[in-house]
């Protein structure tokens, strides 16, 4: 079984509308991936964060700027696609964030993904109301089960 094929079972097992906070969690194929939720239900997630951590060692050869070019071409089941924003090779950390927010009544929404080293990545959304020009904040986004699963594989890879 595949990370995300592992991860959606569990959430697929979980009891059926029940408020959290929960932390599900899963490994496979040399991954670990927890998604932080406020609820689960038999269908989907509403998630503060989604966690991912390589728990064998990275393919010999692996960049951080590849993983990210690689992430952003395979994670399409996202509201908005991703591109990668900024590869930072002196804090060995790459940034990726939607090529273009979804702006709704003025406030902008866009997901953040994070990768540390080629082993650690961290999924977020974050919206900012761009006619009060507040700062960005993070909020809760919701993904199917099967949604999620595939963000796990694609990250992963």
């Amino acid at each position: 079984m595949t990370l995300g094929e592992t991860l959606h079972k569990n959430l697929s097992s979980w009891p059926a509308n029940t408020d959290g906070p929960h932390e599900c969690t899963a490994s496979a194929g040399g991954w670990t991936a927890t998604a932080h939720a406020d609820t689960i239900d038999r269908v989907g997630a509403r998630l503060n964060h989604l966690d991912l951590t390589r728990t064998d060692a990275a393919p010999q050869g692996t960049s951080l700027g590849e993983w990210a070019d690689g992430v952003a071409k395979r994670a399409t089941g996202l509201l908005e696609r991703l591109k990668v924003h900024e590869v930072d090779t002196t804090h060995d950390t790459a940034v990726l964030r939607s090529d273009g927010p979804t702006v709704k009544g003025g406030v902008a929404g866009y997901y953040e993904v994070v990768l540390k080293g080629t082993d650690r990545a961290s999924v977020s959304r974050y919206q900012a109301d761009r006619t009060a020009g507040t700062p960005r904040e993070q909020v809760p986004f919701t993904l199917t089960h099967d949604a999620l699963a595939k963000l796990a594989d694609d990250i992963a890879g």
